[in-house]
């Protein structure tokens, strides 16, 4: 495979990874707990890291178990495989174009709300049970009217806890075919993909974070989530063409 064409899948991994990020749920609780624990920006943001490397380790793992089955294909196969995994990536580009299409852009554990609400006081804002790791996340926030605020102060222990299961068990499956298209590099193809995995998810998660934190978060991002399923499938599909002609 040539340079230009491990370029082409480094960046278009970079991109996945990078706008993932900016769905809320992976900055938005970090902020949030921070100023509710009464955090220096500093631990906020080491910690955010740090569940940033977890996020990473989990996604890495499923692209292990993506890059073993495909050295096997790979070698089944030979010549074929481009078209392979051309194919399978653009299957997977489409299917993210039409969960857009159909108005499921994004669906992850925390939600937010637009109604409006004519009681006074806030509820709670719900995480979907995904296990006792999550527990206490949902006793960190509350929501009232379209603004999700911190709820009561916990221990740092447990803050911290269920920030790092939130993301970890949480893998970037968007990222996960980039794997199958580094395949045809080897495992020094899933090491530099699992690199810019790690850089733009851990660059994406501090920087909206730290944004969040100083004040900037004026910065509106409804559209990139509303929208990354879109985004995702088109980068997909893209990588999947020039795979297809570059290898084919």
């Amino acid at each position: 495979m040539n340079e230009p064409m491990i370029l082409t899948i480094l960046a278009a991994g970079f991109m996945v990874a990078f706008f993932h990020t900016a769905i809320p749920t992976h900055w938005l609780p970090f902020a949030l707990t921070g100023r509710a624990q009464g955090w220096s920006h500093g631990k906020t943001l080491t910690i955010t890291g740090f569940a940033a490397l977890g996020h990473t380790a989990f996604t890495t793992f499923l692209g292990v178990l993506v890059a073993l089955a495909g050295m096997t294909v790979d070698h089944w196969t030979g010549h074929i495989f481009p078209w392979i995994a051309g194919g399978i990536l653009f299957a997977v580009g489409v299917f993210f174009l039409v969960r857009q299409a159909t108005g499921h852009g994004h669906a992850h554990f925390l939600h937010r709300h637009d109604h409006s609400h004519d009681h006074g006081h806030a509820h709670e804002h719900h995480v979907h049970d995904h296990g006792d790791h999550h527990h206490h996340v949902s006793e960190l926030f509350v929501e009232s009217d379209a603004t999700t605020i911190p709820a009561h102060k916990v221990s740092d222990r447990a803050a911290i806890v269920s920030l790092l299961a939130l993301l970890t068990f949480s893998p970037c499956e968007g990222f996960v075919p980039i794997y199958v298209s580094a395949v045809r590099l080897g495992w020094s193809g899933f090491l530099l993909s699992s690199l810019v995995l790690a850089i733009a998810t851990t660059a994406g998660m501090i920087l909206f974070t730290a944004l969040t934190l100083t004040g900037l978060n004026r910065v509106r991002l409804e559209a990139v989530e509303k929208y990354e399923s879109g985004i995702l499938g088109l980068v997909l599909c893209l990588l999947a063409i020039v795979i297809v002609f570059a290898e084919g």
